[in-house]
């Protein structure tokens, strides 16, 4: 089992907080998810959402270029050599 912490739990605002050593190592302001079963509490790290490009600012500031049509966007057929192996795509 790993090492045993003791921390107070005290009024903040509305709400109760609980304090958490330094000595664990958690970044202020991380998110952490809190669990209750059975009276007892477990938290852990919240997972970390994948940061999405916004590419919205930048729709315009390219003059030249412009949507492709739907025959600009179909490609011929043509064969591949991937290691070595002549495939080919139909």
């Amino acid at each position: 089992m790993g090492n045993e912490y003791r921390a107070k739990v005290f009024k903040s605002g509305n709400s109760v907080a609980l304090r958490l050593p330094k000595a664990l190592g958690i970044a202020d302001g991380a998110e952490m998810v809190l669990r209750e079963e059975a009276g007892k509490f477990t938290f852990e790290p919240a997972p970390v959402e994948r940061k999405r490009i916004d590419l919205t600012g930048i729709y315009g500031s390219c003059p030249g270029l412009k949507p492709l049509s739907r025959d600009e966007r179909m490609m011929e057929p043509r064969e591949l050599d991937w290691e070595g192996k002549l495939l080919r795509r139909d």
